[in-house]
């Protein structure tokens, strides 16, 4: 079974916002912003409305990472 280390606690990431170079705060998996209730479906098929049309496949935890100074947002696939 594969387990994204963010999710989990296991890892942390600290991008640089790539417009201020702040360090940019993980908000968790961009599946769980999709409704109310996603981020109580299972992973596996949440997968397939993550943005990212290989995550499953390619086993990415698709993370939103949020710019505290600038506001910017981007994903990133974390590996499992």
């Amino acid at each position: 079974m594969r387990i994204c280390p963010l999710c989990n606690g296991l890892e942390e990431k600290e991008p640089l916002c790539r417009n201020c170079r702040t360090i940019m705060k993980d908000h968790g998996r961009t599946a769980d912003y999709l409704d109310d209730y996603s981020a109580y479906m299972e992973i596996d098929t949440m997968k397939l409305f993550d943005g990212d049309v290989t995550s499953l496949e390619n086993h990415l935890c698709v993370h939103l990472f949020f710019c505290p100074v600038c506001l910017h947002e981007e994903t990133q696939g974390i590996q499992e």
